[in-house]
């Protein structure tokens, strides 16, 4: 068996032991009894705030870098700056 430990932590905050052959547990011991619909229920949500945010990660590795946008602001003035921008923005928009 394979738990997914990210979705037990969000649906069982308590759990602080997650083992694939012995399941869950809180901090004294007590094994907490999973209930599979909870645990895909904290995935769906999961998966969605991850969505979310993918976008700025996205535009971040496609940016220039800081100083090669100051020098394009310098040398071509902020409307060409906003044009190369916006074709990452285009590219990766917001949800």
């Amino acid at each position: 068996m394979s738990l997914d430990f990210e979705a037990i932590r969000k649906a069982y905050p308590n759990a602080v032991t997650i083992d694939d052959g012995t399941g869950a547990f809180k901090a004294d011991g007590t094994q907490i009894s999973l209930v599979q619909s909870n645990i895909d229920a904290a995935r769906t949500t999961l998966d969605a705030e991850a969505a979310a945010i993918a976008y700025q990660g996205q535009r971040k590795a496609e940016y220039p870098t800081i100083e090669d946008q100051l020098d394009d602001i310098y040398h071509n003035g902020i409307d060409a700056w906003k044009a190369t921008i916006k074709v990452t923005k285009d590219k990766y928009p917001k949800p």
